[in-house]
């Protein structure tokens, strides 16, 4: 049995940078928001790697907006 994460341990790899998107397109998080519909708070923690999941249709609603893609979003660390 391996041993339970804590709520401070990453419980996985993924790493988001949708802060250095915004960015390199000179777009804001909240121009980010009023284009897709999607909420301030939802983004901040999708920014700031605190997501446990994202859906296909918020993710589709980010690429489109910031005309990029999944792979530029998202890596994943060792």
């Amino acid at each position: 049995m391996s041993e339970p994460l804590d709520e401070t341990s990453a419980n996985h790899r993924i790493v988001c940078h949708l802060d250095a998107v915004l960015i390199g397109k000179g777009m804001t998080l909240t121009e980010l928001s009023a284009r897709t519909g999607i909420t301030m708070a939802n983004l901040s923690i999708l920014k700031n790697n605190r997501a446990k999941a994202i859906r296909f249709t918020t993710l589709t609603l980010v690429c489109d907006a910031l005309d990029t893609t999944p792979q530029q979003l998202f890596s994943i660390r060792e």
